[in-house]
């Protein structure tokens, strides 16, 4: 299972969420970069970095901090928020991105990410599964969509989409423990789904317990920055 520390960016700044509430900003750091460095250091070759700017936005806001930790260090990025049009989707891969994540507009318009798949290959393209009492929240989870999640998902993977990241949006910031049944049941339907867990992940045991479902990865963000999982206890753990 990949482990994958998130970073989140308001105003060229490291900050994390609570239930995706703009207004419970939490800056941990003004240097993003030297947080993916401190990743990087310990083995971690994988990092979601999301531009909460961008994600209320129609554009990329903070392109100079995706660039700049391209550029910087080996890490192989997935990047959200803000991509909605292919030109902000090329510009992602311009800037250093490996794959983009892909929430809102995927929700909103279909047809035209059903477009980026055939352009930049379905290996690309993640799609971004942030649910709300099983129903997909969208545009930076300001609102709910009439979208159930399993049809969502289902129809993204006769596409050809082959990783999804779900974030229960109830667990995400709070550090009480992840969705471990709703991905159990996503794995039971969709067997050959690669799987990303995202929010409420607290402790190496969660981990494992998450590894267990056969998960292909898991997110990692404010238990991170709460020290409630060191980056001492993550080497032990990723190597």
């Amino acid at each position: 299972m990949k482990i994958i520390p998130a970073i989140d960016i308001i105003n060229g700044k490291c900050v994390r969420l609570t239930k995706g509430d703009y207004s419970t900003k939490k800056i941990y750091n003004e240097n993003p970069l030297e947080v993916a460095k401190s990743f990087e250091s310990i083995g971690i070759k994988y990092l979601h970095l999301v531009d909460l700017d961008g994600a209320k936005s129609n554009t990329i806001i903070n392109g100079k901090v995706l660039e700049k930790i391209a550029t910087k260090t080996s890490l192989r990025i997935d990047f959200g928020g803000g991509i909605k049009t292919i030109e902000s989707a090329k510009m992602a891969f311009e800037l250093g991105a490996k794959q983009i994540t892909v929430g809102s507009v995927a929700a909103n318009n279909p047809k035209m990410v059903y477009e980026w798949i055939q352009k930049f290959g379905a290996d690309k393209i993640i799609l971004g599964a942030d649910v709300s009492n099983g129903k997909i929240a969208i545009n930076g989870w300001q609102e709910i969509a009439n979208l159930k999640l399993n049809s969502y998902i289902k129809s993204y993977l006769a596409k050809g989409i082959q990783t999804v990241i779900c974030t229960d949006i109830s667990k995400d910031g709070m550090l009480k423990g992840s969705s471990k049944e709703l991905y159990q049941q996503l794995l039971s339907i969709f067997p050959k789904l690669k799987l990303i867990a995202s929010g409420g992940v607290t402790s190496l045991q969660e981990l494992d317990k998450l590894k267990k479902t056969g998960l292909d990865g898991a997110i990692i963000g404010k238990a991170i920055y709460e020290n409630r999982i060191t980056l001492k206890q993550l080497e032990a753990y990723v190597n």
